[in-house]
């Protein structure tokens, strides 16, 4: 019986890190369609010490709102980790808008619920982000201070 109940988990994992990697890298593809399929009508989503916005439709309309083809996100995992249905990720994303590339730390928190992520939370630190603008800023002028994955 108990090793039943680690094969269900596993398996629960196994599923829950994979919905949550095709996510990041519809994000990074600017893949609209499959970022709408994977959010769940009733998401939370939170940039800690900023709003949170809740609904499947508003979240995916706020990432259009924010991906373009002249604002680009790309993302490198450092680490994803799942227990059950949740899971955690440390990355750095990296903003790139024309020249100006802002790259920063995030620790995410996600939940998924019947294949959909119902929770998305994401940590980052200000001072950290205010280094990358400012290194930004430079890597317009200087292109190799601007972040690489």
């Amino acid at each position: 019986m108990k090793t039943t109940l680690n094969s269900d988990v596993n398996n629960i994992e196994a599923q829950s890190e994979e919905i949550i990697e095709r996510f990041l890298n519809a994000l990074v593809e600017q893949d609209h369609v499959t970022i709408s399929e994977l959010l769940h009508p009733d998401i939370l989503y939170t940039n800690v010490s900023l709003p949170t916005f809740k609904g499947g439709k508003k979240v995916a309309s706020l990432i259009k709102l924010g991906l373009s083809r002249t604002r680009q996100l790309k993302i490198k995992n450092h680490q994803v980790v799942a227990k059950g249905n949740v899971i955690l990720t440390e990355r750095t994303d990296i903003l790139n808008i024309g020249p100006f590339h802002v790259g920063f730390w995030v620790c995410g928190t996600f939940k998924v619920e019947n294949g959909k992520i119902i929770l998305w939370r994401d940590y980052f630190d200000w001072l950290n982000v205010s280094k990358g603008l400012i290194r930004g800023f430079f890597g317009i002028g200087i292109t190799s201070l601007r972040p690489k994955i």
